[in-house]
C-alpha cells in the first residue's frame, strides 16, 4: 500500500527466495532503506518479513545489519512451501494449503518458480467445508498444468464421492480426464505419477498436508509424513536409496 509506514519494492523472486528491497519509517519518523532476502519461497511472506521489519525496526529501532542478517538466515516453516531435494532436475515442494486461498497463494508462488509445467496433488478432507472442493479444482484448473486429485483425510465420507466431486470442478474449466488430470485415490501413488511425469525444468507440488504426521481414514489415523512420501517417490525415480513410501489403506 502507498501509505504503509513499511513497503517493499524491486522484487526479485526465484527458487532461492526472495530479494527486495525496504523502505518506510520508524521511531521519530526516520526513513530507513535497505536490501533484503529471504530463503522463504512465495512472494506473499514479503508480508510476513515486512511485519517482522515493522518491529524491529519501526518499534525497536534495531541496525538495519542485524535485521538483514536474521531476516536471511531464517529457515522458513516445515511443510510450508518446503523444498524436498534429492538431486532431480525438477523441483519438487511440499505444502499444507488445504484451503482455496492458500492453494492460489501456492500455486501462484509455484507459476513464479518455473517456466515449466506446475504439476499439482491435492485432496480435500472428509467431514469438512464441501463447498471448497469444486472451488479448489477450479482454481488448480487455472494455475497448474497437470492435477492429480487424491485422499486427504477422508475420514469416514466416501473418498471416491470426494475425488468425484473435485473432477467437476476441473471439468467446467475445461479438465480432461487422463489428459489434463487424473484421480489416484492412494496418495503414495498419487504423488509417484506425480514426480514420473515431472521433466527438466518442471515443478510438482503435494498440498494439504504439509507439517502433519498422520492421515484419517474412517476413524483411525495412519502415519503419514508428506516429506517422506516426496522423498521416497524421488529416491524410485532416481533409483537411489531413500525410505519406503508410507503405507495408507488405500494402496493396492
Amino acid at each position: 500500500k502507498q501509505d504503509a509506514d513499511v513497503k517493499s519494492k524491486s522484487v526479485r523472486e526465484s527458487i532461492s527466495g526472495l530479494d527486495f528491497i525496504v523502505e518506510g519509517y520508524g521511531i521519530h519518523h526516520r526513513s530507513f532503506c535497505f536490501p533484503v532476502f529471504t530463503p522463504l519461497i512465495g512472494r506473499y511472506n514479503i508480508s510476513n518479513c515486512l511485519a517482522a521489519i515493522a518491529a524491529t525496526k519501526g518499534i525497536m529501532d534495531l541496525p538495519g545489519d542485524v535485521i538483514q542478517k536474521g531476516i536471511s538466515t531464517m529457515a522458513g516453516v516445515t511443510g510450508r512451501m518446503e523444498r524436498i531435494k534429492m538431486g532431480q532436475e525438477f523441483i519438487a515442494i511440499v505444502d499444507f494449503a488445504h484451503t482455496p486461498n492458500a492453494l492460489k497463494n501456492a500455486l501462484t508462488a509455484a507459476r513464479a518458480l518455473t517456466a515449466g509445467k506446475v504439476i499439482a496433488v491435492f485432496g480435500s478432507a472428509g467431514l469438512r467445508d464441501k463447498a471448497k472442493r469444486r472451488l479448489m479444482a477450479e482454481i488448480s484448473a487455472e494455475l497448474a498444468d497437470l492435477i492429480i486429485l487424491t485422499a486427504e483425510d477422508p475420514r469416514t465420507e466416501s473418498l471416491q464421492f470426494i475425488l468425484s466431486e473435485m473432477a467437476e470442478g476441473l471439468k467446467t474449466k475445461n479438465g480432461v480426464e487422463g489428459d489434463t488430470f487424473w484421480r489416484i485415490p492412494d496418495r503414495g501413488e498419487a504423488i509417484r505419477f506425480a514426480i514420473e511425469l515431472a521433466e527438466p525444468g518442471d515443478l510438482v507440488i503435494a498440498c494439504g498436508k504439509g507439517h502433519e504426521q498422520s492421515m484419517c481414514f474412517g476413524e483411525t489415523e495412519y502415519a503419514w509424513d508428506e516429506r517422506i512420501a516426496m522423498t521416497a517417490a524421488l529416491s524410485e525415480r532416481l533409483g537411489i536409496p531413500g525410505p519406503e513410501m508410507p503405507f495408507l489403506p488405500t494402496h493396492h
